[in-house]
C-alpha cells in the first residue's frame, strides 16, 4: 500500500523536453516527468538543474501536470527567458534529458466549504492560478480572476481564464488589453464586484503586498504564492528567507522553499522583503 507520505512527497528524476511553445514574451516548455502529476497540489513547483553543468537549480511554477497521449506524465511551465537559467530551460529542443525535482513546496490551502474566491495574478506567476481555479470549481467554489501585465505580450492566457472562471478581469499598464492600469488600481474594485471571500495572488513582491492589504481592507483571508530566489529549493541552504510574524505573534524568518511559497497574506512583514 501507497502511503499519503509517498504519495505527495517530491521525486528527483531525469525527465525530458517534449515541446517547447513560443507565446508572446513566454515559452510554455513541456516536460515528460513520471510520478509528478500524481504529487502535484495547486502552489507547489519544479526545482529544474539549469546549465550545461546541471549544478545551478531554478524554481518554476508548475502550469499544468496530467498525462499526455503516449507520453505518459507531463508538467507544463511558464518560463519568461530573462535569466541565465529561464533563457537556457527555454532553448532546450525536444528530446533533451532535464533533471528535476519537485513537486517542491507547500500549496494553497483550499476552503472546506464553497466560497467566493478572487483570484490574482502578473505575469508569468499566474500560471500557477490555473489549476488552483479548476480545484476551486471542482469544489463548488464561484472562481473570479483579476490578470495584470506591463503589455499584451506579458499577459498569461486570458481565453484560457475564460474557460475556469465565472468573471475575468484584465489590466495592462500600456492599455493594449482589457483596461488600462495596474492590479493596483483594480484589485478593490475586483474585491467589491466578486463579493470575494478568499483571494489567492501569484505575482511580484510588491503586487502581493498590494493584494494583501486590499484584502485585509475587505475583510477577506489571503493567500500569496511568494517567488524567492533559492539555491537548493529543499530547505537545506537557508538562502530564501522571507520574513514572517507566525502564528505566536512573534517575527521570524522561514524558508520559501519549504515554508511556503504560498504565504498567509497577512503573517508576511512585506516592508522588509
Amino acid at each position: 500500500m501507497t502511503s499519503a507520505a509517498t504519495e505527495t512527497s517530491p521525486i528527483h528524476l531525469t525527465g525530458e523536453v517534449l515541446a517547447v511553445k513560443k507565446v508572446g514574451a513566454f515559452r510554455h516548455v513541456t516536460l515528460v516527468a513520471p510520478g509528478v502529476p500524481e504529487r502535484f497540489r495547486p502552489g507547489t513547483f519544479l526545482a529544474v538543474s539549469v546549465g550545461e553543468a546541471h549544478l545551478a537549480r531554478r524554481g518554476f511554477w508548475i502550469h499544468r501536470a496530467r498525462p499526455t497521449g503516449g507520453y505518459g506524465a507531463t508538467v507544463d511551465l511558464v518560463v519568461e527567458p530573462s535569466g541565465v537559467g529561464s533563457q537556457w530551460l527555454a532553448t532546450r529542443p525536444q528530446g533533451t534529458p532535464v533533471e528535476v525535482t519537485g513537486p517542491l513546496g507547500r500549496p494553497f490551502a483550499l476552503p472546506k466549504d464553497p466560497v467566493n474566491c478572487l483570484l490574482v495574478g502578473e505575469g508569468y506567476a499566474a500560471a500557477v492560478l490555473f489549476p488552483l481555479a479548476e480545484r476551486l470549481r471542482e469544489r463548488g467554489s464561484v472562481v473570479n480572476l483579476l490578470l495584470g501585465a506591463p503589455n499584451e505580450a506579458h499577459l498569461l492566457s486570458a481565453l484560457e481564464a475564460r474557460r475556469t472562471a465565472r468573471s475575468v478581469s484584465v489590466v495592462t499598464a500600456d492599455g493594449s488589453v482589457g483596461q488600462q492600469g495596474t492590479i493596483a488600481s483594480a484589485v478593490r474594485e475586483a474585491l467589491k464586484r466578486s463579493e470575494a471571500d478568499v483571494v489567492y495572488a501569484a505575482g511580484p513582491p510588491a503586487v502581493l503586498h498590494e493584494v494583501a492589504a486590499a484584502a485585509e481592507e475587505h475583510g477577506a483571508w489571503s493567500q500569496t504564492a511568494l517567488e524567492r530566489p533559492m539555491a537548493c529549493a529543499t530547505g537545506l541552504c537557508q538562502g530564501c528567507p522571507v520574513p514572517v510574524i507566525g502564528e505566536d505573534g512573534i517575527a521570524r524568518n522561514v524558508r520559501a522553499c519549504v515554508d511556503g511559497p504560498v504565504f498567509r497574506g497577512d503573517r508576511v512583514r512585506w516592508a522588509e522583503l
